[in-house]
C-alpha cells in the first residue's frame, strides 16, 4: 500500500503545483465548449476519493459535506469560487491523504461495500481497491487539467 499512497502523493503535488501557478481566473474560467474548470477537476478528486475510500467503507467523510456537494460526480461549477474555496481545496490536497494514510495503518477500513464503476465496468470489492483505482481516478483529472490550461 505504500506504493499507492505514494502515486497519490505525487498526483497531489503535481496538482497542488497547478493550483500554485495559476490565477484565480484561470482555476475557475470554464472554456468555450467544456462544462467545468480546473478547480473542479482537482475539487473533484478530493471529493471522489473521500467517496470510494470512506463513503464505502462505511466510515465517516473527512472533509466538509460542502466539498463533497460542490465536487461530486455529477456536478458542475455553478457559481464563482472564492479565495477561500480555493485555499481550502489547496489545503484538503494534502490533508486528505495524510488522513488516509493514517486511517489505513490504524486499521479504520473494517468493511467495504462492492461498487461496480461505471467508467470501466470493474468492480471495486476492499478499500485497497477504492485505494488503486482512485489513483487512476486522479491521474485522469490531471490529464483532464493539464488539457484544460491549453484551453484557456
Amino acid at each position: 500500500m505504500l506504493y499507492d499512497f505514494d502515486i497519490c502523493q505525487k498526483n497531489r503535488k503535481l496538482l497542488h503545483n497547478l493550483m500554485e501557478r495559476l490565477s484565480t481566473e484561470q482555476l475557475t474560467v470554464i472554456p468555450k465548449g467544456y462544462n467545468n474548470n480546473i478547480l473542479w477537476n482537482i475539487g473533484h478528486t478530493i471529493a471522489t476519493q473521500q467517496l470510494l475510500v470512506y463513503g464505502l467503507s462505511g466510515e465517516d467523510i473527512r472533509v466538509p459535506k460542502h466539498i463533497i456537494d460542490l465536487y461530486k460526480k455529477g456536478t458542475k461549477p455553478e457559481k464563482p469560487a472564492t479565495i477561500e474555496e480555493i485555499d481550502e481545496i489547496k489545503s484538503l490536497l494534502f490533508s486528505t491523504i495524510t488522513q488516509l494514510e493514517k486511517d489505513y495503518s490504524n486499521g479504520l477500513f473494517t468493511s467495504f461495500k462492492t461498487y461496480t464503476l461505471s467508467t470501466s465496468g470493474g468492480t471495486l470489492r476492499k478499500v485497497e481497491d477504492a485505494i488503486a483505482f482512485n489513483n487512476f481516478h486522479e491521474g485522469l483529472h490531471l490529464g483532464y487539467s493539464m488539457a484544460l490550461i491549453r484551453a484557456i
